[in-house]
């Protein structure tokens, strides 16, 4: 099993990166394999829907999200972690998931996702909701913990007096490993369930 871990945060070694550590550290222990990517600090801009994508088969803008993009098909769950702005996830980790997800066109279906955020005080479900639409679109099962997952503090030492914070975190990380397992156990066994793309709800005619 490999896993990826999206490090939000401008800070590679602040209260997300924390957080997500934990998580690594268990995935190891469960035999997954878990990558961190730092894009906080990178320069990532939004996407502006010029659809040539679809023609070269990578985002027009050649950055963090083409280099993750092989890697993400790869992988058999995503974890993204954000700091909490303004109570929802910071704008380089929105533009960078808007171009990831619509750009890449091999299927998601089945790889589990989960969001983790990380704040002083507040904003930490707006953002948390906001992150689990990516998989929710994308017919990703979302794992979940013993709490939200989310950590509180403002600096990484804070984070590591959050024990029931670091708790969710590594009780994430065991329920994100199983359901890797299981779900490839499954696919093995079975096969993954039947996935309808006909019908696109849309209303041209006003009507």
């Amino acid at each position: 099993m490999k896993v990826l871990l999206i490090n939000g945060s401008p800070h590679t070694n602040g209260c997300t990166a924390t957080a997500l550590a934990e998580m690594a550290r268990i995935f190891e222990q469960e035999n997954t394999e878990a990558e961190i990517i730092q894009i906080g600090s990178k320069a990532i801009r939004g996407c502006i829907a010029c659809e040539k994508c679809r023609e070269l088969g990578r985002c027009v803008f050649d950055d963090a999200v083409n280099e993750t993009a092989q890697k993400f098909m790869e992988a058999d769950g995503l974890v993204i972690g954000s700091p909490v702005y303004y109570g929802s996830p910071n704008g380089t980790v929105l533009s960078f998931l808007d171009r990831l997800f619509y750009s890449t066109s091999f299927p998601k279906h089945m790889k589990v996702g989960a969001a983790v955020v990380s704040c002083r005080r507040g904003g930490n479900t707006a953002s948390f909701d906001v992150l689990n639409k990516y998989f929710t679109i994308s017919s990703m099962p979302v794992a979940s913990s013993t709490y939200w997952n989310q950590v509180h503090g403002f600096s990484a030492e804070d984070v590591r007096k959050d024990l029931e914070g670091l708790q969710t975190m590594r009780n994430l990380a065991r329920n994100m490993a199983f359901m890797m397992k299981a779900i490839a156990e499954a696919k093995k066994n079975g096969g993954y369930p039947e996935l309808e793309r006909g019908s696109f709800t849309s209303f041209p005619d006003g009507k």
